[in-house]
């Protein structure tokens, strides 16, 4: 989670000469990473990385709190201001001004408050700088105090127009499948059921929650009566709305992460406070809170030895009070028994005894552990990994020229048949479902570079997911790739040395299928096991080829066999033959190689209309082989080929 944070806006609330080149560097090494510093003086700003469970620091007042813990440890002097907190306001579960019935489930904590007679005109010029620097703009000085309590806090809230909720009543529920809401932004969204909608008396919705307000209930010029709204929700709700809509906004994002519902209190707190400067505004003495299960500070015990030795070196009770204390724990030692209160803000991430090793270890930083070596020997590598297989495979092919790429798992329904798995919260229709096979995604990366001019080769290894009944499907790794402007005998050349490197003996049997040209097809076998297919694809006339890899590594041997130097040289002779059209030469070539054991190699060279020419090497292991003997063998070949195949020699 990425956030943007003005270096003026952080010392609203950290008290610290240090400066902004050494907060980055100190909170990167023991907190959230600083990736970058845009801009100088005032208008310094840093561009953080936040851990997504670590929603609390996912705001100014976060940032400042943990450079607060962590400044201290590099010599350098801090203090954090406290955020602004109202221990005068009146809380009630029931207020005259608002009727609210909410679903606890889907709120956890539902706040709200009336303020009177508000006046929306700019926000001063301190407010507009620290949004502007933000990257947001400026709007009204109502609106402003939304996007401004978010960013300072990490607590969204919204602003309704009051006099536009008819009978001042609300009613928070999941929404009913195919219900529409219109948003703030003039977008008109058809929901799915399960989202979390506000609705008033009159049954209009007004609020797609913790997503973005409606339209019908919008802060316009004319508003007068404003309702503070500030809530936390189920985040599960909120991530499934906000996917399926592809609505991320900011206040989504963190809701879905979890929000403390302590912090709203600080969040209402802090509106009031800038609804009475900025708009004059004269809010309710009471303040709307339905909260049925308040959080509690839970405790954690562990020892001093089980703190040491998870870290690995010796630690004072000191340094483990000071790092916990600064970060805002309770801390209790009795003898080197440690008793730790865990603040509200940090319920939802530190709930064991290891979780609390973690933080005094990155405060004490992990840059002060000593760097050992790990003792004894390297572990072997995992039997049936097939890394260093697919590894070769990749080397070979793009030695031939091929490219490697990579697709997603993810497809939308057209490239899969009606058997394949749906994810339950697909992103969207082009990733509803789990592939079940590589060809619909080279076929469409062939079609995206479809503006190359030379030929091309892609291939992807990669799994498929084949669906079993009441289990999770079968993962088999699949090496798939296309020819683009490819001589079929190139392409097929590529794929028996392929074949010939990974030392695996293979036929190439013809073999109609579904997808390819009819006669087009050849499936692949080593012994009789099915290893691959290779063929010419019907729709777009692309050479394409598909090997299980699990198959290819078990027909694959390490070495290939030895053969002898021979003694005796070779006769190597070029035999044209005429052939009937459709002839297939894969079963010319395995006729001639049967006729005779001193046929040790034959091999296509030249076409010319229906006529081919091979090269023939006659070749015997125990002597020179005469012009006789060889003329014996080349009728024998002749004789055949016309009996079987209808051909003669030219």
């Amino acid at each position: 989670m990425d956030i943007v944070i003005p270096d003026i806006w952080l010392r609203d609330y950290l008290t610290t000469k240090a400066t902004p080149k050494q907060l980055a560097k100190y909170l990167s090494l023991c907190g959230p990473s600083v990736e970058k510093i845009n801009g100088t003086g005032v208008d310094t700003v840093y561009s953080i990385e936040v851990t997504t469970n670590r929603a609390d620091s996912a705001s100014v007042y976060g940032i400042a709190r943990e450079a607060n813990a962590i400044l201290p440890n590099f010599g350098l002097k801090s203090t954090l201001k406290k955020y602004f907190d109202d221990k005068n306001l009146l809380f009630a579960n029931q207020v005259n001004y608002l009727s609210v019935s909410i679903n606890p489930k889907l709120c956890f904590r539902f706040s709200a408050v009336l303020i009177h007679n508000v006046k929306i005109n700019k926000s001063p010029k301190w407010i507009e700088d620290r949004l502007t620097l933000s990257g947001v703009r400026p709007i009204n000085n109502v609106v402003d105090i939304s996007n401004f309590i978010m960013l300072e806090l990490g607590q969204p809230i919204h602003t309704f127009d009051y006099d536009k909720i008819v009978g001042a009543k609300m009613v928070l529920r999941e929404s009913h499948k195919g219900e529409k809401i219109t948003t703030l932004d003039n977008k008109e969204f058809t929901l799915g059921g399960e989202d979390i909608v506000i609705e008033d008396r009159s049954g209009k919705l007004i609020d797609l929650a913790g997503i973005m307000g409606g339209k019908n209930s919008a802060i316009d010029e004319k508003t007068k009566n404003v309702l503070l709204f500030v809530q936390t929700y189920s985040p599960t709700h909120i991530r499934k709305t906000s996917m399926s809509l592809a609505q991320r906004t900011g206040a989504a994002i963190l809701f879905e992460k979890g929000l403390d519902p302590e912090t709203v209190s600080l969040g209402i707190s802090r509106g009031i406070r800038l609804f009475k400067d900025l708009t004059s505004g004269i809010p309710s003495k009471t303040v709307l809170d339905i909260y049925p299960k308040p959080v509690k500070a839970h405790p954690i015990s562990l020892n001093l030895d089980f703190i040491c030795t998870k870290i690995g070196i010796p630690i004072s009770k000191t340094e483990i009070s000071n790092s916990l204390t600064a970060l805002g724990f309770g801390v209790k030692w009795s003898d080197n028994q440690l008793g730790v209160l865990v603040p509200f803000y940090r319920t939802n991430d530190i709930t064991i005894a290891e979780d609390i090793v973690e933080e005094v270890a990155r405060i004490y930083g992990y840059h002060n552990l000593p760097s050992v070596i790990m003792d004894g020997q390297i572990p072997p590598q995992m039997p049936g990994t097939t890394f260093d297989f697919e590894y070769k495979i990749k080397n070979i092919l793009k030695g031939y020229g091929g490219t490697e790429i990579y697709t997603s798992s993810l497809v939308p329904k057209e490239y899969v048949n009606e058997k394949a798995l749906r994810l339950k919260n697909p992103l969207g229709s082009d990733t509803e479902y789990l592939r079940t096979s590589l060809m619909p995604s080279i076929i469409a990366a062939i079609k995206e570079n479809s503006g190359e001019k030379d030929k091309f080769h892609l291939f992807e290894i990669a799994n498929v997911y084949i669906p079993k009944a009441n289990n999770l499907p079968n993962e088999e790794m699949t090496l798939a790739g296309a020819f683009s402007r490819y001589n079929y005998r190139h392409a097929r050349g590529i794929i028996e040395a392929l074949l010939e490197e990974l030392n695996i003996r293979a036929t190439f049997d013809a073999e109609d299928s579904q997808y390819f040209e009819p006669s087009h097809r050849l499936a692949i076998y080593s012994e009789k096991t099915k290893i691959g297919e290779f063929g010419v694809l019907e729709s777009n006339n692309l050479i394409y080829y598909e090997f299980s890899i699990e198959n290819l590594r078990t027909a694959s041997k390490p070495l290939g066999s030895y053969i002898p130097i021979p003694k005796y040289p070779a006769q190597i002779e070029d035999l044209t033959l005429v052939l009937p059209q459709q002839t297939k030469i894969g079963e010319i070539i395995k006729t001639i190689t049967s006729l005779d054991k001193t046929i040790r190699k034959i091999t296509l060279g030249e076409i010319y209309n229906n006529a081919y020419t091979f090269q023939i090497v006659y070749q015997d292991s125990d002597k020179t082989l005469t012009n006789e003997e060889v003329e014996i063998v080349r009728n024998k070949i002749i004789s055949a080929v016309k009996s079987k195949f209808g051909g003669n020699i030219n």
